[in-house]
């Protein structure tokens, strides 16, 4: 069963909650948390953003095209990436942006597309950009204490986070859909920590501990959390990443994940291995495995 915690309790560092928090992280790979800054009216006001930016006509939306770029900023197109390569490129759309510093030459740090409309977009993203990394940076604190490090052991290693910002639109599964035709594909995160809010249309599935497909849904102002590769290979496997899906229904659906991750060349090698990964290093050979547009570069 997957908990579900509340924020603020793991804020103020209730013994009994940050036991569960640890737990989930290293058993399951996944949680829900409740009692974030980000209420669901909030929520709500975010995914009406994302909405009507996914309901404009494809050729404003092919205007700030990511796939004209040398990087994951704007918009994606359906079957503009493959996250499993044993399966069709992913039906979905998406709207990408994220933590800007073009002079670094880094595409992680690329600037962002906005589009002209709808009107008053980009400053209801970016304002949640922000607020939903201060929550995600609350229970990376969490975590830090779960494997034995100072509360703070984090902090520094996400001042200028490659956190990547997602609008994801899921329209209803198309009739010429089969077997390996997902919203997305099976695959485990990149990153170290997935925030991931949405409408609350059922949608996601986890790969259990028992081989089996679980529904996981979450109403807007309840927010699932789950942990990617990175985070697992830094913490020695002691946290998990765990499979999940989204095979589509009838009904569209629209989730926004915040993918947090940490500054570009902070060494993610298990802790006290006396390897060296980069963070920025991994997550580029990644997206190059997955978006179709890098793929020839």
């Amino acid at each position: 069963m997957i908990p579900s915690l509340d924020a603020a309790k793991i804020a103020t560092r209730d013994p009994q909650t940050l036991d569960a928090l640890r737990d989930a992280a290293f058993d399951i790979g996944f949680l829900k948390v409740r009692n974030t800054a980000i209420r669901p009216a909030r929520m709500r006001l975010v995914l009406a953003a994302y909405r009507a930016f996914f309901d404009l006509p494809e050729k404003q939306k092919r205007v700030v095209d990511m796939a004209v770029t040398g990087a994951n900023r704007g918009w994606g197109a359906p079957q503009s990436e493959q996250v499993d390569p044993d399966a069709n490129p992913d039906y979905k759309q998406v709207f990408d942006s994220g933590f800007e510093a073009p002079e670094t030459g880094l595409s992680v740090y690329a600037s962002n597309l906005w589009p002209s409309e709808p009107e008053g977009f980009r400053a209801v993203i970016e304002a949640y950009y922000r607020d939903a990394s201060a929550v995600a940076m609350d229970l990376l604190r969490g975590i830090a204490e779960g494997i034995g490090e100072d509360r703070h052991y984090f902090d520094d290693k996400f001042d200028r986070p490659m956190a990547l910002l997602r609008g994801n639109y899921y329209p209803p599964r198309p009739d010429w859909a089969g077997d390996k035709d997902f919203g997305i594909a099976a695959h485990t995160d990149y990153g170290c920590l997935t925030l991931l809010g949405s409408d609350g249309v059922p949608g996601l599935e986890v790969l259990g501990r028992d081989d089996e497909w679980h529904a996981l849904q979450a109403a807007p102002g309840e927010f699932v959390i789950n942990f990617g590769e990175m985070l697992e290979m830094w913490t020695g496997g002691r946290v998990k990443a765990t499979l999940h899906r989204v095979r589509g229904s009838t009904d569209e659906r629209i989730s926004v994940p915040l993918f947090f991750n940490p500054n570009h060349d902070t060494n993610v090698a298990p802790m006290g291995s006396g390897q060296v990964i980069r963070a920025g290093d991994h997550l580029q050979k990644r997206f190059k495995e997955t978006y179709r547009h890098l793929q020839s570069t």
